[in-house]
């Protein structure tokens, strides 16, 4: 695949999230893991993976996501780490129709060994309080259509001799999120037993645009969606954090 001509744009951690919200109301995602797995402190959760970021190309261009693995609160030793990263949904513009990622010219992840719609990085040991940097590739081609292409990823981790496993709204159904992120009287909490996992990652979307005006339009909708994706994200933690027996 070859280069754009210009330097890739890279879309900010809360435009990618804001973007995703709309998609994930259209889009069905599959169930959690059937296995629990313990939980991690609230807040904490969203430390293990961070700095998301992913490219804004033009159709044939290509560039990275990049991530952060590392442990907030010198947790423990971390092994057998391994970040995945699942294109999973697209958001067409002009038009907002959502849909699963059967689409042409749907992004490709690439690794060192491996290209495809999801990618699996494998990262050394980490000592208490460790961190490392990763990421993947993305290629498109010249056909790949204009609009958001929403990633999802997961993060799984072994520590003091237990398996932990975080994951992204993606990949949970809205009746699992919903049973699990609202109280009965209305009120966001997050109970990560409900879920199966240890804790909640973020997402983020690859932006695909052809023409100038599109990417006024995407600037538009972004800053649009930061405002309701970013402060309902704020909120929920929040809450989170303050129910009683929420994990």
């Amino acid at each position: 695949m070859r280069e754009t001509g210009e330097p890739a744009r890279r879309i900010p951690l809360a435009v990618s999230v804001a973007l995703t919200v709309l998609l994930l109301s259209a889009v069905p995602a599959p169930g959690a893991a059937a296995t629990p797995y313990p939980g991690l402190p609230i807040g904490d959760d969203s430390s293990f993976l961070s700095n998301l970021t992913a490219p804004s190309l033009t159709p044939g261009g290509s560039g990275s996501i990049t991530f952060h693995v590392g442990d907030p609160r010198s947790f423990a030793a971390m092994s057998a780490i391994t970040v995945t990263l699942d294109v999973y949904a697209f958001n067409a513009f002009p038009g907002n129709a959502s849909s699963t990622v059967a689409t042409a010219g749907t992004p490709i992840l690439v690794t060192g060994n491996t290209s495809g719609t999801t990618a699996n990085v494998t990262l050394s040991s980490l000592a208490p309080g460790g961190e490392e940097s990763g990421s993947v590739g993305v290629a498109t081609s010249d056909s790949s259509p204009s609009g958001a292409f929403a990633v999802r990823t997961a993060l799984t981790f072994e520590a003091n001799g237990t398996d932990y496993r975080l994951e992204s709204r993606g990949w949970f159904s809205a009746s699992a999120w919903a049973a699990a992120t609202e109280l009965p009287n209305g009120s966001a909490t997050l109970n990560l037993t409900r879920l199966g996992v240890s804790g909640v990652t973020a997402e983020t979307a690859i932006l695909l645009t052809s023409s100038s005006w599109e990417w006024a339009l995407a600037l538009i909708l972004g800053a649009s969606f930061v405002l309701v994706g970013a402060g309902a994200y704020v909120y929920f933690r929040r809450a989170a954090k303050s129910s009683s027996g929420a994990r």
